[in-house]
């Protein structure tokens, strides 16, 4: 019999404020949990296979698979693609568990997302932390053996609130700025492949490390900032940093070149959602970006821990 059935879990989301890129060389970085995350939910199901559902926000089912155990060979599925990098993430974290593949048979997993999965928010990072979890194995092995990446995402899959990381260390840090109700998220809908991103950052090589030592001190500077118009500054700078060595426009020059407040690019840059700082009342800085076709504007204490 399956040991897991029963078994419930609920990794958070994520979001990088500084460091992005860096991190992948040790750089500290001010990283922040979501609110909003995925639940995973462990069932009884058909004996010598693996049913897994994945929900959306909105409850569709976008992804359905059945695969035969111990094998992981398909038995059916809607989408392919999917399907594979699920079977890679679950063949890894049992090449390195001390459990069999065989204690995945009989079970029927149910996962729920809290944001759309087109947010950029996590499903893969709180997918390995859930994996990494049920294969009782570290999550920072399976990543590498997997998607990649620095590991921030793991790290806030279970923190309970702000964290500096660095080289798969988390410490906690009072990050509640009293200007919150002066930040924002605004969801740019151009979703960014991490993976390419950081092939992108590896080609640059050496050059780029020169500038770490700046990168931890505006991080530091930036966790203990209690002023808006600080705060403003040091983002600027961070953003010059990341733009000049990367060669990338900041989404504030792309799109939004007319803003009064200021606007930094998260995580992959380009795509899923960037921070913007705002001394206008809600309504209007709500009221610009709709205007400008962005729809999705969620307030600091409504995305973060």
């Amino acid at each position: 019999m399956s040991p897991f059935p029963g078994e419930e879990y609920h990794a958070k989301g994520k979001l990088l404020l500084t460091g992005e890129y860096f991190v992948l060389d040790g750089a500290m970085a001010l990283a922040l949990p979501t609110r909003l995350g995925q639940h995973f939910k462990v069932e009884a199901g058909k004996s010598g296979v693996l049913t897994w559902q994945s929900y959306d926000v909105d409850g569709t089912c976008w992804f359905n698979v059945t695969l035969e155990i111990p094998s992981l060979k398909i038995v059916s599925v809607e989408t392919s693609e999917p399907a594979l990098r699920l079977i890679q993430v679950l063949e890894q974290a049992f090449l390195l568990s001390k459990l069999p593949l065989t204690s995945l048979g009989g079970c029927s997993i149910t996962t729920h997302l809290d944001f759309s999965r087109h947010w950029g928010l996590g499903s893969s990072s709180t997918l390995i932390s859930f994996v990494a979890h049920l294969a009782q194995v570290n999550p920072y092995d399976l990543l590498a053996k997997t998607f990649g990446g620095s590991g921030y995402d793991l790290a806030c899959a279970l923190a309970e609130g702000p964290i500096i990381y660095q080289n798969q260390v988390a410490q906690p840090v009072a990050f509640h700025p009293a200007f919150a109700d002066q930040l924002y998220f605004v969801y740019l809908g151009k979703k960014q492949n991490s993976r390419e991103g950081i092939q992108r950052y590896r080609a640059l090589g050496e050059k780029v490390k020169a500038s770490l030592a700046e990168i931890n001190h505006l991080t530091l500077d930036i966790a203990a900032c209690d002023s808006l118009e600080v705060f403003e500054s040091l983002i600027l700078q961070h953003e010059l940093i990341v733009s000049t060595n990367l060669n990338l426009t900041r989404a504030q020059n792309l799109y939004f070149s007319d803003y009064w407040g200021v606007v930094k690019s998260l995580g992959a840059w380009g795509g899923d959602f960037v921070l913007v700082t705002s001394d206008q009342d809600t309504a209007s800085t709500k009221n610009y970006f709709q205007e400008k076709g962005f729809e999705v504007i969620l307030s600091y204490t409504e995305m973060i821990l």
